[in-house]
């Protein structure tokens, strides 16, 4: 191997070399795929222009590395992304930053280095948004994550970037144009704000797309919860993002101390999005993680901004606790952690916890309880033992926020066994159920009734995958197959609770999630069940009413078919409440962008003679009660009791 010398800290090798590398990579740490140009630094801000403005040393990222990949092109284009400069205001396209692949660098028209010094061009923007995306992408996927790929949920494996997308406060995730669209808008003193240039409100919009492909099902969802999931993981994934950076860590340990809940800087980390919130809501920041929210407090909220603060507090609560226990850890040589060690040790153990988790959840309307379970569940299969007791200090989080009760802190903590039989008196191994989607449905098919699935219904395989996560530096778990399913349950509507849509129908979505391990035993299986009723159920039910006791398992059988009817009830009471309150209709094409910015946050959609209720890709930022009426920029329609829209995701 021919080896040249070093350059900006990465070795100079061959083409033929540096590929042979790159199909080893996933054998080499970081810090050797850095020294071996695996992963290449490009510029980006840290958190936006006002953040850099006002906190000297804070201002572009000069050391934000990206993995290298054989096939990145102008644009940026990538295996997964591709960009594309078009304002829909301006009706332009702009010239794309050419990747120079002798020198590993993108370049302007002008054959600059697509860097700092040129930070208010287009190909600056270009790039710094292609390499955000790119580094994210990555922490999801990677070993401490979850271990696999994420396929996007549309046709294709390249998710379309538009920088500058047009004029507007906006910025969203759109499924149908298979877009992330960043658009730009002036303030109140006419300084231009590009949302593009916010590494939070990137990474923020990125994770919806992110969710959307590992839980596609969630789009179609009337539940306030599974919304604001979506925007506690936009603004869960900003907060995490800005840690993982080394640079930004180095400047937070000095300014906190490591004690991340601290006012002497605390704030950099736990606020979402500041030059957004100032420039159009007048406030420090869009969000903030550092709150005190409790689900009581939302009790009736609709709205999934507001409501997603709760989950996104328990989490950096839970952050700021891992960073103060590792504050008091001692190293080898009896000395503690500095700060900066403790906020380095703090980010693999938040990409365990927050992220791993996800593959845990259910398939269809997600809640913040499943998230708790999912994150206490995940932590037992990735540490069973828990020397230090991380998982008694997780729950008391959620119990804190009432995302978990007493009872079920209790229950959950019970000494447990790491894994159960896998259900079905029919026996299928697991390797060859991952092989197929046609193999998991068999396996499926063949144990309806210990399933809990009914007879009626067709099973849609969702996905059905595996995944190698590590669990701490060089330990791996087991290899997990993960299987999501669901099925429609079909439902009329009835009453004029429902407005324009009273006699049509639609569907309630069901399904599980399970997790086996490679020999065969469950670790995990999180079911959203229907109010149809499983052959087990039917028959526990003859059994009750012919005075009789029904088994073990017609039992549970039973108690999953009453947790269905709970659910179709709160699904159609949920739907009727946002339709009274004028939060369902049509989405609305504009001038301004692939998507209208007066579409409501409930999205109604005629497929396959039913109405499906999806999520929107727009949803306004502030209250929905403004006096204002002479505000331009806000929606007024009198047909929709007053609500306006003010579209920001």
């Amino acid at each position: 191997m021919a080896i040249e010398p070093v350059v900006d800290g990465a070795l100079t090798l061959s083409p033929d070399d540096l590929r042979d590398l790159y199909a080893s990579r996933r054998f080499l740490d970081e810090t050797t795929r850095r020294n071996l140009g695996l992963e290449r630094c490009f510029q980006v801000y840290y958190k936006d222009p006002l953040v850099a403005a006002e906190n000297p040393g804070l201002e572009i990222d000069k050391k934000f590395f990206v993995p290298w990949e054989p096939n990145i092109g102008d644009g940026p284009t990538s295996a997964r992304f591709v960009v594309v400069d078009y304002d829909s205001t301006t009706n332009k396209l702009e010239e794309p930053a050419r990747w120079d692949s002798d020198a590993k660098i993108f370049r302007d028209p002008k054959e600059r280095p697509v860097d700092a010094t040129i930070k208010q061009s287009a190909q600056f923007r270009q790039v710094s948004t292609w390499a955000i995306v790119q580094n994210t992408l990555n922490y999801f996927e990677g070993p401490s994550g979850l271990g696999r790929r994420i396929s996007w949920t549309f046709e294709g494996n390249r998710l379309l970037i538009v920088p500058n997308a047009g004029y507007g406060a906006n910025a969203y995730y759109d499924r149908q144009s298979h877009s992330l669209q960043f658009y730009y808008f002036d303030d109140s003193d006419g300084q231009r704000v590009r949302t593009c240039l916010s590494s939070d409100i990137v990474n923020h919009e990125f994770a919806h797309a992110l969710l959307d492909g590992i839980r596609p099902y969630y789009l179609e969802a009337v539940s306030p919860q599974t919304g604001a999931f979506h925007e506690f993981l936009g603004d869960l994934t900003a907060i995490l993002m800005s840690l993982r950076n080394t640079s930004f860590r180095q400047a937070l340990a000095e300014r906190t101390g490591g004690l991340l809940d601290s006012k002497s800087g605390g704030e950099l980390l736990s606020s979402v999005a500041a030059e957004f919130g100032r420039a159009v809501g007048n406030q420090e920041y869009l969000r903030s993680g550092a709150n005190q929210d409790k689900l009581s407090k939302y009790k009736d909220e609709m709205e999934v901004h507001a409501l997603s603060t709760v989950l996104t507090g328990t989490m950096f609560d839970i952050l700021v606790s891992f960073t103060k226990q590792y504050l008091d850890r001692e190293r080898a040589d009896g000395k503690k952690l500095s700060p900066k060690q403790a906020l380095a040790f703090t980010v693999p153990r938040m990409q365990i916890i927050a992220i791993q988790s996800l593959d845990l959840l259910p398939p269809v309307e997600v809640t913040f309880n499943d998230y708790a379970r999912a994150v206490l569940r995940n932590l037992l299969i990735a540490d069973p033992g828990d020397p230090r007791g991380y998982r008694k200090m997780i729950a008391g989080a959620f119990l804190t926020r009432e995302i978990l009760t007493q009872e079920e802190v209790n229950e959950l903590l019970e000494p447990a066994g790491l894994y159960d039989r896998m259900p079905g008196d029919i026996a299928h191994d697991p390797a060859v159920i991952a092989s197929s989607r046609a193999e998991a449905y068999r396996y499926l098919d063949d144990n309806r009734d210990d399933l809990y699935i009914p007879h009626s219904v067709d099973i849609i395989v969702d996905e059905v995958f595996t995944a190698k996560k590590m669990v701490g530096r060089g330990l791996f778990m087991p290899k997990q197959v993960i299987l999501q399913y669901l099925w429609r349950e079909d439902m009329v509507l009835e009453g004029e609770r429902f407005g324009p849509y009273d006699g049509q129908t639609t569907s309630l979505l069901c399904g599980a999630t399970m997790v086996l391990d490679e020999n065969g035993g469950m670790l995990s299986w999180a079911r959203k069940p229907g109010s149809e009723p499983s052959a087990k159920a039917v028959a526990g039910k003859e059994k009750i009413d012919a005075g009789n006791k029904p088994n073990g398992e017609e039992a549970r059988a039973l108690s999953e078919w009453e947790a269905g009817k709970e659910r179709r009830a709160a699904y159609l009471g949920a739907l009727a409440r946002r339709i009274d309150e004028g939060m369902v209709g049509e989405e609305l094409a504009g001038p301004e962008g692939i998507v209208g910015a007066l579409t409501p946050p409930l999205i109604a959609r005629e497929a396959g003679g039913q109405v499906h209720f999806e999520l929107s890709p727009h949803f306004h930022i502030h209250d929905d009660k403004v006096e204002d009426k002479s505000d331009v920029n806000l929606h007024y329609d009198p047909s929709l009791r007053g609500v306006r829209w003010r579209t920001s995701s």
